[in-house]
């Protein structure tokens, strides 16, 4: 879920350009708006000659996008045998139900409620389907169930809302923390230097081709965003709505609300360690 605003959305169902590594392709739902850029990004994982995929966020619950999928995997040869969750928010975890029903696949997710099957997923947890090796790594700060799935054939990193392929991500009070999602950006920048990742497969908008520029810059903006939270506290300001007014002048006044929960993220963080 995004902090920035929206381009106009794109065709229900599309498959965005083709394969985005050679075991990833998305198939993008037909749900564009301000807090999702151009919709959700499903992404259907598979190896390279194998029958069988994993499908990454079936998305929400539209039924045209979910059947699409499935006739994506099938046009590819593919089988769906199961589904995995990013974080539960409905734009990414609302339709896994219904597509469990349609595939006859378990969902593993960290959260135990969105879980269907035995099988959670954890930090350490390495996922194999057909040849297919997806490692789990923790991400929590976005929400506290945040997983990103590292793809090491192709040197790829699946970020769900961790990051974004446009603009920033939201860190919302109460869930959000933002001590715990500065540690989860650290966590990946030692994916693009120790594991040689270079590839962003996002939730939401393009494709990366730069993951650790991508990283820094999401350090970097977040460093730039709590000096200016800082400073207005410095300033007098107190409330939430007050900070948001000031540090958030220039965005669109409809994402005010949203960014009145990441600014109570960002003050409760400040709070913690004693510089507000």
């Amino acid at each position: 879920m995004s902090d920035a605003a929206a381009l106009p959305g794109q065709p229900r169902g599309l498959v965005v350009s083709g394969p985005a590594t050679p075991r990833a392709v998305n198939v993008l739902a037909p749900n564009p708006s301000a807090m999702t850029l151009d919709g959700t990004n499903t992404w259907l994982l598979s190896e390279p000659g194998s029958d069988l995929a994993v499908v990454v966020d079936p998305g929400p619950l539209d039924e045209g996008h979910l059947r699409h999928v499935v006739d994506t995997a099938s046009m590819l040869g593919k089988r769906v045998a199961l589904t995995l969750l990013t974080h539960g928010h409905p734009d990414h975890a609302e339709g896994a139900g219904r597509f469990a029903e349609l595939t006859g696949t378990a969902v593993r997710a960290l959260d135990p409620a969105l879980r269907l099957g035995d099988e959670g997923l954890g930090a350490g947890d390495v996922v194999t389907v057909g040849g297919l090796e997806l490692r789990v790594v923790p991400t929590p700060g976005h929400t506290s169930d945040s997983l990103s799935f590292h793809l090491p054939a192709d040197r790829a990193v699946l970020t769900g809302d961790t990051i974004l392929g446009r603009g920033t991500t939201m860190v919302a009070h109460p869930d959000g923390r933002l001590g715990d999602y500065l540690d989860s950006l650290r966590r990946l920048r030692s994916l693009t230097v120790d594991d040689g990742v270079h590839t962003v497969l996002p939730g939401h908008g393009p494709v990366l081709e730069d993951a650790q520029g991508a990283v820094e810059f999401y350090l970097a903006h977040r460093a730039g965003r709590l000096a200016q939270v800082e400073s207005a506290v410095a300033s007098g300001l107190r409330t939430a709505a007050e900070v948001v007014a000031h540090v958030y002048a220039d965005v669109d006044r409809s994402l005010w609300p949203a960014a009145e929960l990441s600014v109570r993220a960002q003050l409760e963080y400040l709070r913690e360690r004693g510089q507000v």
